[in-house]
């Protein structure tokens, strides 16, 4: 009885030991990531106070930073004196001339006709005297030319007179219309310049870095702020090959962090199709030697979301 006993309890170690020495649940590594959003510098200004600090929650709308708005105030202030001169000479259009330059043209038609009658009258009084040889030849060829220079001085008037009481032609005012609303428009460009020199948050979130400080000068286009946002945090990991078969996107996944006995729950949000080369700390075993597949598995559910922090080492199991 003594032997039969002992070696039924070695069978049921045997059993514990293979039980134990089973798979485990498939796992990769990684870290805890927030969305991440830039806020760009939109002009080469100094950064002339700064609103916020690092690690700060902040709403949407809120005053980040404040740029130096000398070089807008006055690029909006011409834009604006810009649209009143356009708007002024469109509204000139609209109106037509004055009459007292209509009269004017008027007078002028009257003094250039009477020197063309008085022209013409010399000339003809010239004529016969030409003819009997009692005055030049030159003396002729000059009445000849006086009379038609004031003849065609007196069409030229007529015209200018004509032009002025018929007023701006349609077109005219349709090119007038175009370079008012050209004008405004830059006016709004300039306006909405200015108001990008005070920068706000685009959304709702976490200031994550301030890489310039108040007296910089960043260039156009680098990130003066950069914000976490998003209601779910997400777990950023790299898949093995044989992995990337098992796990598909919306499939669960269980996020746990380093250092803490808290499972949180998770969702496959998305599998990059390209493979990538698998960083340092993920890997494990044979796994040195392949590629693997950026994934990032969303937050479901967790206590305190809003306070799990960005950068925590993960493992997540499928």
């Amino acid at each position: 009885m003594g032997i039969g006993n002992g070696m039924r309890g070695i069978g049921l170690v045997g059993l514990g030991l293979l039980a134990g020495c089973g798979p485990s649940a498939p796992h990769a590594l990684g870290t805890l990531e927030w969305d991440r959003i830039t806020v760009p510098a939109p002009a080469a200004e100094v950064i002339a106070a700064v609103e916020v600090r690092e690690g700060q929650p902040v709403k949407a709308g809120t005053v980040l930073m404040q740029l130096d708005p000398a070089r807008g105030d006055a690029q909006f202030a011409a834009a604006q004196a810009d649209m009143l001169r356009a708007q002024a000479q469109l509204e000139e259009l609209k109106i037509g001339p004055r009459q007292e330059q209509i009269a004017q043209a008027q007078a002028q038609l009257a003094a250039l006709r009477a020197q063309a009658v008085e022209a013409s009258a010399y000339y003809r009084r010239v004529q016969p005297l030409a003819r009997q040889q009692l005055v030049a030849a030159a003396e002729l060829d000059r009445a000849r030319a006086a009379a038609g220079n004031a003849e065609a001085s007196a069409r030229a008037a007529e015209q200018v007179w004509l032009e002025l009481v018929h007023g701006s032609r349609a077109q005219d005012i349709t090119q007038g219309q175009a370079a008012a609303d050209a004008a405004r428009a830059q006016q709004v460009v300039q306006g909405v310049n200015l108001q990008k020199l005070q920068l706000r948050a685009p959304r709702d979130g976490v200031v994550d870095a301030l890489p310039y400080r108040q007296g910089d000068q960043a260039p156009i286009g680098a990130p003066l702020a950069v914000m976490l946002v998003g209601e779910h945090p997400y777990a950023r990991v790299y898949l093995p090959q044989p992995l990337r078969l098992q796990v598909k996107v919306g499939q669960a996944a269980q996020i746990q962090l380093e250092g803490a006995s808290t499972v949180l729950k998770g969702r496959v949000r998305s599998i990059r199709s390209e493979p990538s080369f698998t960083p340092y700390y993920a890997l494990t075993g044979d796994d040195v030697e392949r590629l693997s597949y950026l994934a990032e598995i969303e937050v479901a559910e967790a206590a305190d979301m809003q306070k799990l922090p960005a950068g925590l080492p993960v493992q997540v199991r499928f």
